[in-house]
């Protein structure tokens, strides 16, 4: 079975042609960073409109900037650590895009309309929370990329919910939900472990 490098690996070597066009025409990583950042506020919109199954499409596109514009840094050797934090930045912005457009959309549908509020909420304060606690480790010179829900599945997920209906959306908004929070609880205690072994070879000295 593959693991994530890997299918990380095989998904860059498909897209490798479009890079190559795209760095031939010009396009920086930063670029591309700002084109889905732009595509996600699109899509966002669309999600306040009703146009669920569109505004997944848009993600979809918005996804595959993102996938883009670390391959293009990569084959013009031009990473550097602030194309990294805005990328990050973007990431976090295009979250905040979807699942605000998503609260505005359920609004107003009752009963059931303030259970996917609550639901949404969820599943956006776990996706934060799940990309703050690795941030926070890593600030502190910790490994922290353990945890069974990163962004690349919370953006398969919602894609698909998106695209087959409302149902699917429901189970999709519900399973990021859990699993996110099962996610940072996994990062907290890898976090706790790791520091619990750091004091006592601190104590052993």
């Amino acid at each position: 079975m593959l693991d994530k490098g890997e299918i990380k690996d095989r998904l860059r070597g498909l897209l490798d042609p479009i890079v190559g066009l795209l760095g031939s025409m010009g396009i920086t990583p930063t670029a591309m960073t700002v084109i889905g950042l732009l595509l996600s506020f699109i899509g966002s919109i669309f999600v306040v409109r009703g146009s669920i199954r569109l505004a997944g499409l848009i993600l979809l596109i918005s996804g595959l900037c993102d996938v883009l514009d670390g391959s293009i840094a990569r084959r013009q050797n031009s990473t550097s650590t602030f194309g990294a934090f805005i990328d990050s930045t973007g990431d976090r912005i295009a979250e905040l895009l979807y699942f605000g457009a998503f609260i505005l959309y359920f609004h107003g549908e009752g009963t059931w309309g303030s259970f996917m509020i609550l639901l949404t909420l969820v599943a956006l304060s776990g996706s934060l929370l799940t990309s703050y606690v690795r941030a926070r480790a890593e600030g502190l010179g910790l490994e922290c990329s353990v945890g069974w829900l990163e962004r690349p599945e919370r953006l398969v997920a919602l894609i698909i919910g998106m695209l087959l209906g409302r149902l699917l959306l429901t189970i999709s908004l519900l399973f990021i939900a859990v699993m996110s929070v099962i996610t940072v609880i996994q990062r907290i205690i890898h976090v706790r472990r790791l520091t619990a072994a750091q004091d006592t070879q601190e104590q052993g000295v």
